[in-house]
């Protein structure tokens, strides 16, 4: 018992360390130790590219990509194994959702039958699809879930309107709801399944509330539900867009009210100027950041326990904020494309060519 408490205690000053760094905090030399947030390499030993991501704690993650490829790590990236659905092989893996080390919920994109989900119950040993799209004008992007049985997934529009999927019961089974309670799209606009994170739910378990990401339009949109899923209302987002690569491409809520987006172009070279705002009315109004990150970001995430520290990540870098979305720095210059945080404080980012990363702390310049 005695040892079981220093190490909880060890543990415990890590992370208030971690957190003091990345926070900007004055920290004594013994919490700092001049060390800055950086993320650490995990080698995954595949060359997929990873946008879905789920953080489960600082030892376990989920990974889904290209080749439909899943991976799963439970010893803090050291290794992985790779715990993809049999004959998945020409899916495209875009989110994966996970309850803990055993259950997960991974999500496939592409027109008509190519989007389909899975779930594990048992770790990735065996997988079940519980949906396959039959209607060939559908798309879906991504999904989330409010607590262990509700949750929705995000297709582009169909018919004018974007088609929402259900499920309350783990993701063994979906349903497509009403449109009758979505606000028409504008012409060309569409989500983006670049990280996972074009449908999100607020901070809390068990909540309602859900947002979802909009872009290629003539203007951004963040859509808000506080019905899991039914009824929806749109608001403006100022991240630029009036083009099919750009838009708001993730979100992140800590709460009901205060959210972050990130966006741009994704096209490489292309600028990306005021491609992150937040919000603290629920996604109501937005304001751009004031020094916003470098360049196009597809993922962000808030640092657990925090009211203004988050990260964000795309494939020129990787920024920081401690004000809580007002003033963006860069940290790391690899190329990422989500990131995601578990409540123990373990963060994680994943991105091209089997990239694998878990964040931690190195010497400062």
């Amino acid at each position: 018992m005695r040892r079981t408490l220093t190490t909880l205690r060890t543990f415990a000053a890590t992370l208030c360390a971690t957190a003091l760094v990345l926070a900007g905090t004055a920290a004594t030399p013994a919490q700092a130790a001049g060390k800055a947030p950086a993320w650490e390499s995990r080698e995954s030993g595949s060359d997929a590219r990873f946008r879905g991501l789920a953080a489960v704690s600082r030892s376990t993650a989920w990974v889904a990509g290209t080749k439909g490829t899943v991976l799963l790590t439970r010893n803090g990236g050291r290794t992985w194994r790779n715990v993809s659905p049999p004959g998945a092989a020409a899916l495209e893996f875009r989110d994966v959702e996970a309850f803990d080390a055993r259950r997960a919920v991974v999500l496939a994109i592409g027109e008509g039958e190519a989007s389909r989900v899975f779930r594990t119950d048992d770790g990735g040993t065996t997988w079940t699809e519980t949906f396959r799209n039959a209607d060939p004008k559908a798309f879906y992007d991504c999904l989330t879930f409010f607590d262990a049985r509700h949750g929705i997934a995000l297709g582009d529009p169909v018919d004018g309107r974007f088609r929402i999927l259900a499920t309350g019961d783990g993701g063994r089974s979906w349903r497509v709801l009403p449109a009758a309670g979505m606000p028409a799209a504008l012409p060309g606009e569409a989500a983006f399944a670049a990280s996972g994170q074009c449908v999100v739910t607020g901070g809390r378990a068990g909540g309602r509330d859900a947002w979802i990401a909009t872009g290629g339009a003539a203007s951004s949109r963040v859509l808000h539900s506080a019905d899991r899923g039914r009824t929806w209302t749109a608001a403006g987002a100022p991240v630029p867009a009036g083009d099919p690569a750009r838009g708001v491409f993730g979100l992140a809520f800590r709460d009901r009210a205060h959210g972050l987006a990130v966006g741009g172009d994704y096209r490489a070279g292309q600028p990306s100027e005021r491609a992150a705002a937040a919000s603290g009315d629920g996604g109501t109004t937005w304001t751009t950041a004031a020094r916003p990150p470098g360049g196009y970001r597809s993922g962000v995430a808030w640092l657990p326990r925090s009211r203004t520290t988050a990260l964000a990540v795309g494939p020129t870098g990787s920024d920081v904020t401690t004000d809580g979305g007002r003033t963006w720095r860069a940290f790391d210059a690899g190329s990422y494309d989500t990131v995601d945080c578990a409540p123990d404080g373990g963060c994680w980012a994943a991105g091209e060519k089997g990239r694998t990363a878990r964040l931690t702390a190195r010497p400062g310049r």
